[in-house]
């Protein structure tokens, strides 16, 4: 983030485009809590490195709640990224994240038949 102040405003012309934003892998990186006061963001999308060992791994799942806590606390949505099990699911729902996704619901797919998946209307039942 060389200037940050440019990207801010590009992202509120984006949104006065009617685009919606999310902060990709929170909790690595570059991922300020200062810019989540700045940017006109609308989901906050959890890192997969956390979501992967949330069943074994106590600091994982901490910080995964910590960050759909923030998340809804900022009126942001929470996405887990990488969901791959049961357990990972379940622990999602319990934890009132948003959204999730990752190869427990589907391998990615060419655009042509995540269209019939889609129009097919086939739902997870939890």
């Amino acid at each position: 983030m060389r200037d940050s102040k440019a990207a801010i405003g590009m992202m509120h012309e984006l949104k006065e485009m009617g685009l919606y934003l999310s902060i990709d892998d929170f909790g690595t990186g570059y991922s300020s809590l200062n810019y989540l006061k700045q940017f006109p963001i609308d989901k906050l999308k959890i890192d997969i490195s956390f979501v992967k060992d949330i069943a074994s791994d106590q600091n994982s799942a901490s910080i995964s709640r910590a960050i759909i806590a923030l998340a809804h606390g900022l009126n942001l949505k929470a996405i887990a990224e990488g969901v791959e099990t049961e357990k990972q699911l379940a622990f999602m729902i319990e934890n009132h994240c948003d959204e999730m996704q990752g190869f427990y619901f589907s391998v990615p797919l060419p655009a042509e038949f995540f269209k019939e998946l889609v129009l097919s209307g086939r739902r997870l039942v939890v």
